[in-house]
């Protein structure tokens, strides 16, 4: 039996339910007036409070996912289920504020209740609705058509070409919102710092690199041993050269240290100094370089760089940034 299950094209059926749901969109992206998106995304770009979203069951799945995608972007967004509305959460709606309802039918018992009380706060909204007719779509400010010819369910009953198209055209809305209000991808950033694009864009060479007490130093008469020292208590596997008053003038790595020590005599190791060894004019960044350029800077290169000095405008040394730490950070 379990054979003959998976013996069926399911591919086929999958695929053309997924058409059904594209073309769907295509259908209500064809059906938008534009005089309802004008005010639609007006009524958005000019709210001074918040974005309340409504809906009850899928739809407010729908309307959830609305108000975290318009949160992510920049604009303040709360769900609120109109039954809790009515038990007093609709105390979360206030003076300035637009809501979002969603409901396919538009006759939807629990929406219809919470109708009278945004119209006593003055509360605009706008209703993604699957009938124009409806009560919902009549008292709305702005009805936009999410009309569906068929669910993707074999019943024609299960909420899901029609949350598909709900969910689009919040999508649609919010992708909107950020061209008009000019949100960018620093803004983006700024809201989503734990993700990878967040940390590309805000973390910096000053959070990862290895300052103070903890960047490793020695000036160019050092001795061959005392590098040696400094590159192992400072266990970054290099350490900065500089002068008497900080300016950096060269890096040493463990390996330019063990190339050194390979090729000299024992009769003149005494005579190796720091200043022998180093990499003069070495590559640097500034604390203020976004950690993703300087990855960039450190791989895209014939031979790829490990560590690098940290310096500010005067070229005084101020750290030392390691590849293994922007790695570790999640770029």
């Amino acid at each position: 039996m379990m054979q003959q299950i998976l013996s069926q094209p399911y591919l086929k059926q999958v695929t053309e339910l997924l058409k059904l749901e594209a073309e769907a969109i295509a259908r209500v992206a064809h059906r938008l007036q534009s005089e309802q998106v004008e005010q639609a995304v007006q009524l958005l770009a000019n709210c001074q409070g918040k974005v309340v979203a409504i809906g009850v069951g899928k739809s407010g799945i729908v309307a959830r996912k609305i108000a975290a995608t318009l949160t992510s972007t920049g604009i303040l967004a709360v769900y609120l289920h109109p039954s809790d509305a009515l038990h007093g959460d609709i105390g979360i709606v206030s003076a300035g504020d637009v809501a979002i309802i969603l409901s396919n039918s538009g006759e939807t018992d629990e929406i219809l209740d919470i109708l009278p009380y945004l119209k006593y706060r003055q509360i605009p909204f706008i209703a993604l609705v699957g009938n124009l007719k409806s009560t919902l779509a009549r008292s709305a400010d702005v009805a936009l058509d999410t009309s569906v010819d068929k669910e993707a369910c074999p019943f024609n009953l299960a909420p899901t070409t029609s949350t598909t198209v709900s969910l689009a055209l919040g999508d649609a809305l919010a992708m909107t919102l950020i061209q008009v209000k000019g949100f960018t991808s620093q803004d983006f950033a700024f809201n989503h710092p734990a993700g990878r694009l967040g940390k590309r864009l805000t973390l910096r060479v000053c959070d990862l690199m290895h300052g103070g007490s903890d960047n490793p130093k020695v000036v160019p008469q050092a001795s061959w041993f005392e590098v040696l020292r400094a590159i192992s208590e400072g266990g970054l596997g290099a350490v900065n050269v500089v002068d008497g008053t900080g300016y950096l003038v060269g890096i040493i790595t463990d390996g330019d240290l063990r190339r050194w020590l390979q090729k000299v005599s024992l009769t003149n190791i005494e005579t190796l100094s720091a200043g022998t060894m180093m990499t003069s004019n070495p590559t640097v960044v500034s604390a203020d370089l976004l950690a993703y350029d300087a990855l960039q800077l450190m791989e895209n290169r014939p031979h790829q760089l490990s560590v690098l000095p940290v310096v500010d405008r005067e070229q005084q040394c101020l750290g030392l940034l390691r590849l293994h730490d922007i790695v570790r950070s999640g770029l």
